[in-house]
């Protein structure tokens, strides 16, 4: 036993008498313990071992194909009350849904070992971190919960002996069947239940699950914020760094920016930039009244698709050792891994991620699922920030909203407030690319990126939202709005995003340091476009301008867009979002 706390050890042991394991063990986070799970994955085939020379500490394991990405449909919230859940989540009522899967969990692990593994999100000794438990039959989960986050008997360390403030998670694969998967949430009993899924966003609980969905609600509740926010710093010559975070909806290049290389003009000056997280931020005010982020991770769950030496340097770097990668190619020829967007060079033998022969030539055929991933701890990133295991977190200056739109959305704008930058986060939208199933173009809300992790009842977040920053006061960090994705009438981008975005954080930073001007415009203040520094770029101040543009006509189409977005929350939406709304309709009219 690694923890006499009653709570913990009564929980356990109810557990272990419902999935009946032949064994149960508990992870203290040893290497010596780990290793020896690695070497039982490896010898049932579960994992394989990767070239040690070329990728020391790797392993590359494969999902069932049924299972490769999390599923919204099967995901649950269940509150007590419907209405607190909500009208972006599915709910079922919480005796209904303990009724319907505890018979499921009933025997799943005979002949199996249940693992129970402590961990901390956050640094061990933080005001920011908590606990939780995870029990599963998954030697997968265990060694992803190490990279993802603090593990073993350090991380009941925050606990101590009386408390019962930890998150319960309880996880069984059990047949892998996609009819019965569940990923259920209960966030009145810090509860997660998830069956029937091998794929990390559904059994590595202590990510979207706890991170986001049980967390949001304990940050309503306690005052805090979880949010799907990557955490950056901007170092300046003189050593004085910005932190800022920032929320993006999938592919709007969330990690890409999280691990910026700063380009050529800034570089040669001495800036740099850190990253203290990709994904998710806790934010809790600090002793001096300002916003303290933590990364609760302490690893990345990457997509592995597209990220090359060109897109992410810096995450591809960080997958070199100890790195788990799922369902990508395996090169035979000298046992690596590969995925589409790599290089140009598909391997000439190896096995496709499914785990059938590919010859890299068959164009119908993917060598890597389009949702692949790498587990990859923080500590191999390059860009890592000294800063990134301070348990105070870093001071937030700024937070950015961003989706991908072709016209609407300028390149970046500030809101005129904190209340009128929650309306600008709760309006967020990206908007459908070829890759997305259905149609192109269409627009797809994603308040403050957080639609498929909020916890409870949407309107109650904007809430919430506005009540922190009536505890910030004029500490609150200012609120802006980038858009890399404006393209021309042939559908080319005009922005080229990637490191040179850096010349639009720096706009930002400067106005949180009151050393940059901006122009009121209908949605917010923008920079003068000779403020954004163009140097060694293909690019002249007409097209900024453009860039910059505020389309009213477009504008228009939005509001009314963003009227019938707002219709869903009814009654639980605050008077304040309204006003907002009404107020940029007749900015607008002016």
């Amino acid at each position: 036993m690694l923890t006499n706390n009653k709570n913990v050890l009564t929980w356990v042991e109810e557990m272990v008498a419902l999935c009946k394991p032949d064994k149960v063990v508990w992870i203290d986070g040893s290497e010596e313990q780990l290793s020896a799970l690695r070497d039982e994955a490896v010898s049932t085939g579960e994992m394989e071992r990767l070239n040690q020379e070329k990728l020391p500490g790797c392993l590359l394991h494969r999902t069932n194909p049924n299972d490769v990405a999390r599923v919204e449909a099967r995901t649950f919230i269940c509150s007590r009350k419907e209405e607190d859940a909500g009208p972006t989540n599915n709910w079922c009522d919480p005796k209904e849904m303990y009724a319907k899967l505890t018979p499921m969990y009933d025997g799943v692990m005979k002949g199996r070992t249940m693992y129970v593994i402590p961990y901390s999100m956050g640094p061990i000794g933080s005001p920011l971190a908590k606990v939780g438990v995870e029990l599963t039959d998954s030697i997968y989960v265990v060694l992803n919960m190490d990279i993802m986050t603090r593990i073993g008997k350090a991380a009941f360390e925050n606990l101590g002996d009386t408390s019962n403030d930890f998150v319960r998670g309880l996880h069984s694969k059990a047949d892998v069947d996609p009819e019965k998967r569940y990923i259920v949430h209960f966030p009145e009993d810090n509860t997660i239940w998830s069956i029937n899924s091998g794929y990390g966003g559904n059994v590595l609980l202590g990510k979207k699950c706890f991170a986001l969905r049980i967390a949001s609600y304990q940050g309503k509740n306690e005052g805090w914020m979880a949010e799907h926010m990557l955490i950056l710093g901007i170092e300046a010559p003189n050593g004085e760094t910005t932190y800022i975070s920032a929320a993006f909806p999938s592919a709007c290049g969330k990690t890409n920016l999280a691990m910026l290389i700063p380009p050529e003009v800034y570089a040669k000056q001495g800036y740099k930039v850190w990253t203290v997280g990709d994904d998710i931020a806790w934010l809790k005010p600090g002793a001096d009244g300002r916003l303290y982020a933590i990364n609760p991770e302490n690893g990345f769950f990457g997509v592995a698709p597209g990220t090359n030496m060109k897109s992410n340097p810096n995450a591809l770097k960080t997958t070199m050792k100890d790195t788990i990668f799922t369902n990508v190619a395996h090169n035979l020829d000298d046992n690596t891994v590969w995925w589409e967007g790599l290089d140009k060079n598909p391997p000439e033998n190896a096995v496709e991620w499914t785990g059938k022969p590919w010859n890299g030539k068959k164009d119908e055929i993917k060598g890597a699922h389009p949702n692949s991933r790498f587990t990859a701890p923080a500590r191999n990133c390059p860009c890592i920030s000294p800063e990134f295991d301070n348990p105070q977190g870093v001071p937030i200056s700024a937070m950015v909203f961003g989706g991908r739109r072709a016209k609407t959305a300028p390149l970046v704008y500030q809101s005129f407030d904190w209340k009128h930058g929650v309306f600008v986060g709760s309006t967020m939208a990206s908007e459908t690319t070829a890759a997305a199933t259905g149609a192109v173009g269409v627009v797809r809300r994603d308040p403050m990126a957080m639609l498929p992790f909020c916890g409870y009842h949407m309107g109650d977040y904007f809430k919430h939202w506005l009540e922190m920053g009536e505890k910030l006061g004029d500490k609150a960090p200012k609120i802006f709005n980038v858009n890399w994705f404006r393209t021309d009438d042939e559908g080319h981008f005009i922005w080229p995003g990637f490191g040179d975005n850096m010349r639009v954080l720096m706009w930002i930073v400067n106005r949180c340091k009151g050393a940059a001007d901006a122009v009121e415009t209908p949605i917010g203040y923008e920079p003068k476009p000779e403020d954004i520094n163009l140097e060694g770029l293909d690019i002249d101040l007409d097209t900024v301008k453009g860039l910059l543009d505020v389309d009213v006509d477009l504008w228009k189409e939005e509001a009314k867009g963003i009227r019938e977005f707002y219709a869903k929350f009814g009654d639980r939406l605050p008077k304040e979002m309204a006003d907002q709304l009404d107020a940029l309709e007749a900015r607008l009219d002016k």
